[in-house]
């Protein structure tokens, strides 16, 4: 027995199970089609939503920064690292979003860790713990940021504003002070939050309000997001955000009213002490929103596609599940009939990954299907027909 061993066991574990995670390596950029572990194919894995990870505009912005700016900042945003891309790029996300004031942080991730444990907690001097309201399905960033805050963690049913209601009515006058946070659309399973009715509850009882739009932003309210999507704009307290996906680069924001995010700025965790993204991630995510305010194009082609590549699915017999969005879940069960579905549609030249436990719960393992802008509907075609090779060999449809 060695000090190890656990890691042996639970990698073997892992491997019987069929969750045993093997990384595909990447031989081009992201685009509807890629070079995967050295073969060509159609990529349906990517948050690549509008297709601007590759986009010209973006990768030219990048490289006049780098010229400009050189290579990193060298520095935490709060010693010297804010430099003037950044300021812009927070006023410039504040005012798509119509919203008062935004911040630029690393990463979608940093910005959950950066703004729930800022607005909730303990008092450390007198003991009173604030209480945070979280949907069943909420995403991983979300649950590691509340567990950081120290703040009671209480969870209502998924998307369900009477159970919201309920468990706030409960838990509220036992605590301080209380946040609602909710993705807004959510990663796994493509719905929406029902955000109008969700924001309806936590106005009754005075508790913030917090939504995560990682794959709403470029996607929904014409590309502006989910609060834009239900008319909330300027209403909801917090919209954090990632400029991973739609905007095709990296980085997190956090957007709101403007003391939410000046006193986010003193508090925040990430924010302090990790160092500013690089100016070429900067000036592309820029680039990216010049794109957006320009043209909704991209979002009405995402759309397009998607209808084509769900009915699709749909109309082969696939249990797509309740997705409203470009995610696509092609549910299947279990892990190994998961991933032996993934490897064959490889083999047939279409890169789509299986997702299982603990990314999903037990016995919903599924491919997860994600369609861009980028793709032609002739991409789209030869996609449905690998589906409908493998699904009909391995007796899902």
């Amino acid at each position: 027995m060695t000090k190890f061993a656990f890691i042996r066991d639970d990698m073997d574990r892992l491997r019987e199970e069929g969750l045993l995670i093997n990384l595909r390596v990447m031989g081009s950029p992201a685009d509807a089609w890629m070079i995967v572990d050295g073969k060509r194919v159609l990529n349906l894995c990517t948050n690549n939503y509008l297709g601007l990870a590759n986009h010209p505009r973006l990768k030219e912005a990048a490289k006049r920064a780098v010229d400009e700016w050189g290579v990193g900042p060298a520095a935490v945003r709060s010693i010297a690292g804010t430099q003037t891309l950044h300021v812009e790029l927070e006023q410039r996300l504040a005012a798509f979003k119509g919203v008062e004031d935004a911040l630029y942080v690393q990463s979608g991730f940093c910005a959950n860790q950066a703004v729930i444990p800022a607005l909730v907690g303990r008092d450390r001097e007198s003991g009173q713990q604030d209480v945070i309201f979280s949907d069943r399905l909420n995403h991983a960033s979300i649950i590691d940021g509340a567990r950081l805050s120290g703040a009671k963690i209480v969870v209502y049913e998924h998307c369900d504003a009477d159970d919201l209601e309920r468990v706030i009515g409960e838990n509220l006058p036992n605590y301080r002070r209380g946040l609602l946070v909710t993705d807004g659309v959510f990663s796994m399973d493509g719905d929406v939050a029902p955000l109008d009715r969700l924001y309806a509850v936590a106005e009754r009882h005075g508790v913030m309000t917090m939504v995560d739009d990682a794959h709403g932003e470029g996607v929904l309210g014409g590309g502006k997001g989910i609060v834009h999507h239900f008319g909330l704009q300027g209403q909801f307290d917090v919209e954090m955000g990632t400029l991973s996906k739609a905007f095709g680069v990296v980085g997190g924001v956090i957007a709101g009213a403007r003391v939410v995010i000046d006193y986010v700025r003193q508090r925040a965790r990430p924010f302090l002490f990790s160092s500013a993204v690089t100016p070429a991630d900067t000036a592309a995510c820029l680039a990216a929103v010049d794109l957006l305010e320009e043209s909704e194009d991209l979002v009405n082609r995402l759309w397009q596609n998607t209808a084509v590549l769900k009915g699709g699915l749909a109309d082969l017999g696939f249990d797509v599940g309740h997705s409203e969005t470009p995610i696509v879940p092609v549910m299947l069960g279990e892990a190994p009939l998961a991933k032996e579905f993934s490897r064959r549609l490889f083999e047939e030249g279409v890169f789509a990954m299986a997702l299982g436990f603990p990314t999903v719960p037990r016995g919903k393992a599924r491919i997860r299907v994600m369609n861009t802008a980028a793709h032609s509907r002739e991409d789209l075609q030869f996609g449905l027909d690998a589906f409908s090779r493998v699904g009909k060999e391995l007796g899902v449809i």
